[in-house]
């Protein structure tokens, strides 16, 4: 198809109403509203979780990363009329997202089974931390939580040291991205059938394929494998493959083919070790990584990290410079694309915010509106799309339905 024959938004004229909280739901929910769906953030009267404890921890910036583009209502799912208001989105909605614990949208009757009373085409997605069946069902799960239980810990750092998390909240943005992906496969389907189906992502199913390294040493080496590799590759099959200090701080550096490693040679002016038997084949660099390093590293550390990465890109070596998030946030490659934008924040002022990872060519990216205060879309919502009056919904306020 010609880019000239995409009119919109592929997700335009859908309408989501997101349950979720937090990380993994927001993100899927995020995906969909940049991806141009009608996204109604639904949260309880004193907001969702990450809302919540914004005062604290540094939540105010990941609120507003995952919840550009937005529309923010409140109301309280725990009275009759707050569920009703609910359903009555419902009726007009093309999916919900939810990651409560198991069980509790069934405990507000607002269950996968009852909704689809309502709108038969409805797309019901869930996550949770180990999925709605199994034994594991009701234990609560944060990312840290799913880090150690997915082996992401037991992965990561040093096998003579303690376990270490990962620094990023891999198992939340990971499920978030499964739960995008079952969502649009639903729909595809809907396409086909009209009929709307439930789906559901799990943190744990989605962490585990991404440890494929790790348990690729542990199948093929057993009991001999190292739980934990450090900066080395987590199979122990590539070398070099590590973190080496440069003059003014420290560089990747990663050569998976014999062709990478004579590069390397070639620009440490080290080319005559070419054929040394230590060095000659990948298994024999991998069985000597030590040495490997040792030759690496006491070139790096003499030059500053730019000129290092700059040498061994123009080699074509896989390179890059072990950069703080505060380079990171100003990244121009990211910036020129348009994937980091600076946007003037009514809450936080001038930030950085993300856009989505998805490009969808033909499309230009639909600009990042900014997250809304609690319930700023009540009136929009309530009022002008399901249709109630100032009067009534002045009513539902007074006993505390909406904020």
């Amino acid at each position: 198809m010609a880019t000239s024959a995409l009119p919109r938004d592929p997700l335009a004229g859908l309408t989501v109403v997101d349950l979720s909280h937090v990380y993994n739901g927001p993100y899927a929910t995020f995906l969909m509203a940049m991806a141009g769906a009608k996204v109604i953030k639904v949260e309880p009267l004193d907001g969702e979780h990450l809302r919540s404890r914004g005062d604290i921890g540094g939540a105010a910036l990941p609120f507003a990363m995952l919840n550009s583009n937005k529309h923010p209502v409140a109301v309280n799912l725990k009275t009759e009329q707050g569920r009703e208001l609910l359903r009555e989105m419902v009726a007009r909605a093309d999916v919900v997202v939810e990651n409560f614990a198991p069980g509790v949208m069934d405990r507000l009757g607002l269950g996968a089974a009852e909704l689809h009373k309502i709108n038969p085409r409805l797309i019901f997605a869930s996550s949770s931390g180990y999925g709605k069946d199994g034994p594991y069902r009701d234990y609560p799960a944060m990312d840290l939580v799913m880090q150690a239980m997915c082996g992401v810990m037991d992965s990561t750092g040093y096998v003579d040291q303690p376990p270490v998390k990962s620094g990023a909240a891999l198992c939340d943005f990971l499920a978030g991205i499964h739960l995008y992906a079952a969502i649009a496969t639903a729909l595809y389907e809907r396409e086909q059938t009209g009929v709307g189906w439930v789906v559901e992502v799990s943190m744990q199913d989605a962490t585990y394929m991404s440890l494929a390294s790790s348990l690729g040493m542990l199948h093929s080496r057993g009991a001999e494998a190292p739980r934990r590799t450090g900066n080395h590759h987590g199979a122990m099959g590539v070398s070099p493959y590590n973190v080496y200090r440069a003059s003014d701080g420290y560089i990747v550096l990663n050569a998976p083919g014999d062709q990478h490693f004579r590069a390397i040679l070639d620009v440490i002016g080290a080319s005559d070790l070419e054929d040394h038997p230590s060095f000659a084949t990948r298994a024999a660099r991998v069985e000597h990584f030590v040495v490997v390093d040792e030759l690496i590293d006491g070139w790096t550390r003499q030059r500053p990290k730019d000129e290092v990465v700059r040498m061994m890109l123009a080699a074509k070596v896989p390179c890059a410079p072990v950069r703080q998030l505060s380079e990171v946030m100003l990244d121009t490659n990211m910036h020129v694309r348009g994937s980091l934008q600076w946007i003037d924040h009514p809450e936080l002022g001038r930030i950085v915010l993300p856009h989505s990872p998805l490009v969808f060519e033909g499309t230009s990216r639909r600009p990042i509106e900014p997250s809304l205060p609690l319930g700023a879309c009540n009136d929009q919502i309530f009022g002008e799309w399901l249709g109630h009056s100032e009067e009534q919904l002045a009513i539902y306020r007074s006993e505390g339905v909406i904020s």
